[in-house]
């Protein structure tokens, strides 16, 4: 603290000067002296403008040194003058400082403008509902209900008959300290209330009738910083009594980013392709699994897999998109709600908000988890309407209106809302014991009663002697506030409603339970103001004798907290100036306590079911001072909100939010795993080391999937054989089975480099690379071992005429993938489409429905129409492609998704050809989920995939880069990319995407020869 001790200086020379400085500054401002004392005062106070300006927003190291010649100068005149430049200098910061708020406010208007532009847009579109649609439309919307969200009439409600299903339910959470018994809780920003209610939602659900297990996906973490037990990969957390096999929950845990080190979620964003990687090979191996114990041997998909915050949302958006089941998602807590008011607060510019909490990053991920969702579960409505309303692909009247159309079977037109429904978190009321329920008040009066002997109080909690010890007089009702020592929380302003009400302090104590702390001088900055200025109120007030605040306290002593205050017959608040969902009020009611809270948030829809309590405005103390006296001095009002609150309190158990959570999902599971969705047997043995390297036609296909190797037989038996799996594979050309596959692929060498010249024509360097790639393959591990597929943004005859061109034999590829990842075609299979593929990303694809907005939307304003124009001939049904005249200006990526989010379309877009062409895809069709499709129908592990690409590319070429699977950058093979087209100056930076410091990236040394390739490969442990 003591390269602060100017700052004090600073305080006491501001001090000092007194009115002389404020009539120099009156002077220099043109202040009138008969226009008052407090008009003064709001021109100009230099300690308002210091504490707002250099406190909580800069960090000028001149004014520092400005400030070390001002307490150096003995001269009283020349120590007022540097004091008046130094208060002008502040001035002029923050003159610069609210220009910078206007520039970002102008942002914001504009992108709000955008958004109902595109609102506009989708209601034109959706403007021909019949007259009774209309009005139920509109009898949704005003719709208000009385407690949470009601399930609609046709919803099944989860019952006793669904107790014979068997679900495999995924949850992910990623970031924290996850563990299942003596949670960490608030030992960091990260490991807080989000863990606390992941870890009891997987337990309840497990616990639920008809769920046969629940995995909880985390991060494993094996830092010496952190204990040893977030680094075992499965811990158990539930098993029912009546379970056997592998029911119950689990939290597993999947390496993820730097192994020896524990991160903060903000740099975790480079690692989640590692995650989602590592979570499909775990789900898969799992299905296999429980296929075999309760599916009578076919897989077992999950039947939702739910993520928790921005990041693990988009982990499970990736693998609901490779595995075709359903996704929910719970935001905790929003993004761009934060981006907002840090702008609004002006202290940080928006460079500095991106940089410091990865704000627009996790943006977009949350913007993607809406894009794939069928299902957001929120806390209160505040939350829908107030924070998921900021986004641009949720809008509730947008939402209602497209669940009408669906309800009434009229088309939607491709437009797509996720379906907001609010469940409130459950609680475990296991805890709280029968004599919690009830009047009496004998271990109180054990404590506080003439007998205080060691053998009257060894039965009670330590916490209760640590917090008596404050009270003059201990036998006053107990009112309590428990919270962080956050400026979010008012605790201020609770002590200074306290502190002024006479008669409140003279009938009851305040109890502030504000985390732990040992020195406040060494806690954030935050935190110590807080905790300083709620001493300094004591003290101010003489509050002494009345007010506890202990200095540490146990996770495991909150309930005896909570029963301590109930036995005093006290009050229990939360002052919060926005509380969004107030689980602390539903804890202290559990134990029998009335409640006081903020009206802003969800505080209000948990008073509608408890009706145990009071709403207040927490800025107005005498609201609050008066909501207190109220509860404390009417004792019959004080019996009725407890016996109420009681009464209500199995609304917020754990089976009341599964039976909701459970009968929301079934209602709203629209996506089912397609049904040929089936994982190549594991082989019982490995291939014989004879056979490694031999290039038989035989390796290349599986006969009806037996796997059995026969080189025994003769050479006549053996080929009649692979005739015959030509002829059955040659017939089933109209409904193609992933039953068959190549034989027994131990490695897949993925060619994906963009080759193209500055017209966006191939250029031979394709040749060139596939050649070597297969080069360097065989005199490594061998092509027998090797599938190769060919990964690219051609439409197949454009593929076909290209390796023609080449000279490459396309035989030679297992798969290719097309038109930047919507098709999949397979050689050995006649060419012949996979229509289980083409099936399983169509999810939420608008069709023709966003044909022609495309080209509008694209297209800037004041540029010529034929910048952008529709390529009919390279398009499909499920790829629309367009061509960009050269030169021209069309909208990037990230803009243009934003704008048909904004009118409920969900696709998945990419530049390519060197930026002239635009492709426009259903929102899972990608090269890299084409990638994972594979790894799952073929069996083969995404560790086990190496993926050759260029320095630059396409723009999903970032995609392609990071995962479990290995990457070889090849120098020099592509000269021209798209990647100018990806992402606006305010976006996000490609280090928040791609890993810096992965081990299974690697460039070769000098350009895309074989020799380059083979070192490569072994740099990666390929040998």
């Amino acid at each position: 603290m003591a390269r602060n001790e100017w700052i004090n200086g600073y305080l006491e020379a501001i001090l000092d000067v007194g009115s002389n400085l404020k009539k120099t500054f009156d002077g220099k401002l043109g202040v009138s002296k008969t226009e008052g004392k407090d008009k003064e005062d709001k021109l100009f106070s230099p300690t308002k403008y210091f504490v707002e300006e250099v406190v909580n927003s800069f960090d000028e190291t001149d004014l520092h040194r400005t400030w070390i010649k001002v307490i150096a100068t003995r001269n009283t005149r020349d120590r007022s003058n540097r004091l008046e430049n130094m208060c002008w200098r502040i001035w002029h910061l923050a003159r610069k400082k609210k220009q910078i708020a206007w520039d970002d406010a102008k942002k914001l208007a504009k992108r709000r403008i955008e958004r109902e532009q595109g609102r506009n847009d989708a209601a034109d579109d959706l403007s021909e509902l019949s007259e009774g649609e209309k009005e139920k439309s509109d009898t949704n919307v005003s719709e208000t209900t009385k407690d949470f969200s009601r399930i609609n009439s046709v919803m099944h409600l989860w019952s006793e008959d669904d107790k014979s299903r068997r679900l495999y339910i995924v949850l992910i959470s990623i970031h924290g300290l996850v563990r299942g018994e003596n949670m960490e809780l608030g030992r960091d920003s990260d490991t807080g209330g989000q863990v606390k209610y992941v870890v009891e939602l997987a337990r309840a659900l497990a616990n639920t009738k008809g769920v046969h297990r629940v995995d909880l996906l985390t991060r494993q973490i094996t830092s010496p910083d952190v204990d040893f037990s977030y680094g075992e990969p499965i811990e158990m957390i539930s098993c029912p009594s009546d379970g056997s096999g592998s029911c119950g929950a689990y939290i597993i845990r999947l390496p993820c980013g730097p192994r020896d080190k524990y991160i903060p979620k903000e740099s975790l964003w480079p690692y989640i392709p590692e995650f989602v990687d590592g979570a499909l090979n775990h789900v898969v191996n799992m299905a296999r699994a429980l296929g075999e114990q309760v599916g009578g041997g076919k897989p077992t998909w999950p039947y939702v897999i739910h993520g928790h915050y921005a990041d693990a949302g988009e982990v499970a958006t990736h693998l609901s998109g490779a595995l075709n089941v359903p996704m929910v998602l719970t935001g905790h807590s929003l993004g761009r709600n934060k981006f907002e008011q840090l702008l609004k607060q002006g202290r940080l510019s928006r460079e500095d908000i991106n940089s410091t909490y990865r704000i627009m990053r996790r943006i977009e991920a949350e913007e993607l988890s809406l894009d794939a969702a069928e299902m957001v579960v929120t806390s209160t409505r505040q939350e829908i309407e107030e924070q998921w309303g900021l986004y641009d692909g949720f809008d509730l009247k947008l939402e209602r209106k497209l669940r009408v159309r669906r309800r009434r079977g009229v088309s939607c037109h491709g437009r797509n809302m996720p379906r907001m429904v609010v469940i409130p978190p459950g609680m475990d009321f296991s805890y709280v014991t029968t004599q919690d329920s009830l009047e009496g008040d004998g271990d109180l009066k054990s404590l506080l009663g003439p007998d205080r002997s060691h053998q009257g109080k060894r039965h009670l909690p330590p916490i209760w002697s640590e917090v008596m010890r404050f009270f003059t007089n201990p036998h006053k009702p107990m009112i309590l506030a428990l919270s962080r020592p956050d400026p979010k929380k008012n605790v201020t302003t609770l002590l200074k409603a306290f502190g002024e009400c006479q008669q409140l302090r003279e009938l009851a104590n305040l109890t502030l339970i504000l985390g732990n702390r040992d020195d406040i001088e060494e806690m954030p900055n935050g935190s110590s103001v807080v905790l300083t200025t709620v001493l300094k109120l004591i003290d101010k007030y003489d509050m002494y004798g009345q007010v506890a605040y202990p200095k540490h306290h146990k996770q495991s002593e909150v309930p005896d907290i909570y029963r301590l205050a109930a036995k005093t017959k006290g009050v229990f608040i939360n002052p919060a100036l926005v509380e969004p969902f107030g689980l602390t009020l539903i804890e202290a009611t559990a134990y029998g306590l009335p409640v006081v809270a903020t009206k802003n948030g969800g505080p209000v829809d948990i008073l509608k079911v408890l009706n145990n309590g009071l709403l207040v405005d927490p800025h107005d103390q005498k609201a609050l001072s008066d909501a207190l006296l109220k509860l404390v001095a009417d004792k019959n009002l004080w019996l009725e909100c407890r016996k109420n609150g009681l009464k209500n309190i199995h609304h917020f158990s754990w089976p009341e939010h599964c039976r909701n959570y459970l009968s929301h999902v079934d209602h709203c599971r629209n996506r089912h795993p397609t049904a040929r969705l089936e994982i190549m047997p594991i082989p019982e043995e490995p291939m014989s080391d004879s056979l490694k390297e031999v290039e038989d036609l035989s390796l290349r296909f599986s006969i009806e999937g037996d796997t059995k190797i026969n080189g025994e037989l003769d050479a006549a038996t053996r080929q009649k054989q692979l005739i015959e799996a030509i002829t059955r594979m040659a017939t089933s050309k109209g409904n193609p089975s992933t039953n068959y596959y190549p034989g027994r692929r131990q490695w897949l060498f993925v060619i994906a480099t963009d080759c193209y010249n500055s017209t966006g024509d191939c250029t031979e360097t394709l040749s060139a690379t596939i050649k070597n790639v297969m080069k360097a393959a065989s005199s490594g591990i061998g092509l027998g071992r090797i599938g190769f597929v060919l990964s690219t943004s051609l439409n197949l005859q454009e593929t076909i005429e290209a390796l023609k061109c080449c000279q490459v034999n396309i035989e030679d590829f297992d798969a290719l993938v097309c038109k930047s990842g919507s098709e999949m075609y397979y050689p050995w299979r006649d060419m012949v489409a996979d229509v289980d593929y083409e099936a399983h990303v169509e999810y939420r694809w608008p069709g023709d429905n966003v044909r022609s907005m495309v080209t509008r939307l694209a297209r800037i304003e004041g540029e010529d129409e034929d910048d952008i124009m529709e390529y009919v001939s390279a398009g499909s049904s499920r790829c629309y492609s367009y061509s960009v005249k050269p030169g021209a200006k069309t909208r990037k990526i990230d803009d243009l998704r934003q704008r048909l989010r904004m009118r409920g379309f969900r696709c998945n877009l990419v530049y390519t050809r060197a930026a002239s062409r635009l492709n426009v895809m259903p929102l899972f069709a990608s090269r890299i989920q084409a990638l994972r499709y594979l790894s799952i129908i073929w069996g083969i592990d995404l560790s086990k995939v190496v993926v050759f690409v260029g320095e630059k590319g396409d723009t999903d070429y970032e995609d392609l880069l990071a995962g479990l699977h290995k990457t070889i950058i090849l120098r020099g093979s592509v000269e021209h990319g798209s990647e100018k087209l990806l992402r606006s100056e305010d976006s996000f930076k490609r280090e928040d995407v791609v890993p810096q410091d992965s081990p299974n990236i690697t460039l070769t040394e000098e350009s895309y020869e074989a020799h380059d390739i083979s070192a490569a490969l072994e740099a990666v442990g390929i040998k």
